[in-house]
């Protein structure tokens, strides 16, 4: 008589909960990133740029870190000291689930940017959705903006050499893109509420074809049943304690409870579109709401008509994102 081996049966991985190439979850509670750009190391003195970068822990509870970017510096002739730099505290996109501050995308960006514009960039590495929901990428980016300020005190608690021997706290900038630029927007309106360590105070704020959305269309947009918009559904998975749903002052600047514009905590801004981005006319809405809004900084618009959403990253050397990036190093050195 044949002999019968028992047989374990196989469970089907199916997707449950499908969001495009931003992530996808499965049937046995795993989940993937599918546009996740690779993770790329830093380094020291880069023998082509003289550019260095390193990463650093700000927090261990909650877990909060950043890649450093410092540019080859040069000793002054008049005082016989390294001069000091501005400082870019910068936030990734990803719409809140996905990138890093170590992704390859940014790192190629950084590499091109911080040679060209002479300046520290604090690439931050916050926590991501739906692991841990906004408020939380929020939070974590305030406190590395604290942590940064922190610095400039006489005995500072935090010694990064990096922010105290070559940092000039009088021009600290934030900026991101896409969701980072919605998070810079957020952290602005914070700083205008709330202090920095040393009393530091914002100087300008970049906002890289910015993430911001409503229940009603804006421009050119076409209306979406609310059950059908993909962005909608993304946000109600990032955000979904948001407490007023998609108007919530975090994505919708004037939605119901919203804190005025003119207490933006900075004291200039250049707001970036591109022509063919669907968050084109966000941008735009975004400027103009903020001109209207009786804030006294200096507000600038730039746009870039042929091109579409983070052109820059995904094209970093084409003659636009060449162009972009000279607007933004114009933006940092004024």
């Amino acid at each position: 008589m044949a002999s019968t081996t028992p047989t374990t049966k196989t469970i089907a991985k199916e997707i449950v909960h499908d969001f495009g190439t931003f992530i996808r979850f499965f049937s046995d509670g795993t989940l993937e990133r599918p546009l996740q750009s690779p993770f790329m190391p830093p380094m020291l003195d880069d023998p082509h740029t003289g550019l260095s970068s390193k990463d650093i822990v700000i927090s261990p509870n909650p877990t909060i870190s950043a890649r450093l970017y410092l540019p080859k510096l040069t000793n002054s002739k008049e005082h016989h000291q390294v001069d000091k730099v501005p400082i870019l505290v910068y936030f990734h996109g990803g719409a809140f689930l996905m990138e890093s501050a170590f992704s390859q995308i940014y790192h190629t960006h950084f590499k091109t940017f911080v040679p060209k514009a002479n300046v520290i960039v604090v690439s931050v590495e916050y926590r991501l959705a739906p692991e841990h929901p906004l408020p939380a990428c929020y939070d974590d980016c305030w406190a590395a903006l604290q942590w940064v300020a922190s610095h400039s005190t006489k005995t500072p608690t935090n010694t990064e050499p990096w922010l105290i021997e070559h940092g000039d706290f009088n021009r600290v900038f934030i900026g991101g893109d896409s969701a980072g630029g919605n998070i810079t927007h957020n952290i602005a309106m914070r700083a205008g509420t709330e202090a920095l360590p040393g009393d530091v105070k914002l100087l300008g704020a970049i906002l890289s074809h910015p993430f911001f959305y409503s229940s009603y269309p804006i421009g050119s947009e076409p209306v979406i049943e609310p059950e059908q918009n993909m962005d909608i559904a993304i946000w109600n998975l990032v955000y979904p304690s948001a407490p007023g749903g998609i108007d919530d002052p975090t994505v919708n600047p004037v939605g119901p409870g919203a804190p005025n514009l003119a207490g933006l905590g900075c004291s200039r801004i250049i707001v970036c579109v591109a022509g063919k981005d669907k968050f084109r006319d966000r941008g735009v809405w975004y400027y103009e709401l903020v001109k209207k809004s009786g804030w006294q900084g200096k507000l600038e618009l730039f746009e870039e008509k042929d091109e579409d959403h983070v052109y820059h990253l995904l094209n970093p050397e084409s003659e636009n994102a060449n162009r972009f990036i000279k607007r933004l190093v114009s933006f940092l050195q004024e």
